[in-house]
């Protein structure tokens, strides 16, 4: 399962082990799941106009966006105001579903409040954080939201 290139959303302080875990799981061979990894590193600047424009280019080159759903994802971010969304995740699936991508959410826990920019996104959703079930809904996304 390969789709062509990614873009992982999630909440850097809070989610990025999972982020790291989808990384070991297309390193290990013993596991199926494999992706062209189109995440951005971290962005190391407080610049608001410069993160938007590196996360923008990211998303544009990227064919899915996979989208973290942990606990904080529809937090209210202290920057909101200069991001112009209530964060960076909602920020993020705004300019996805701009650039056409195919949009798959990831429930870390199914009691986690999703991202407002979920809503009408015609994401493919995968309710567990597990192989199999991020590997059927990125299925699921080619099959729905084909660009």
């Amino acid at each position: 399962m390969a789709p062509n290139n990614v873009f992982v959303s999630f909440d850097w302080d809070n989610d990025r082990h999972y982020k790291f875990l989808l990384e070991a799981w297309h390193a290990n061979p013993l596991f199926t799941f494999s992706f062209t990894d189109g995440t951005s590193n971290e962005i190391n600047t407080s610049d608001v106009a410069r993160i938007k424009a590196a996360l923008t280019t990211k998303i544009n080159a990227a064919n899915y966006t996979l989208v973290l759903v942990g606990k904080e994802a529809n937090k209210r971010h202290r920057l909101s105001a200069e991001i112009g969304f209530k964060n960076w995740i909602n920020f993020e699936v705004n300019r996805s579903k701009l650039a056409g991508n195919r949009i798959v959410a990831v429930k870390l826990d199914r009691t986690n409040e999703s991202p407002e920019e979920l809503l009408g996104a015609n994401a493919a959703w995968a309710m567990s954080f597990s192989e199999q079930a991020i590997i059927a809904a990125l299925r699921g996304a080619t099959a729905s939201n084909a660009r």
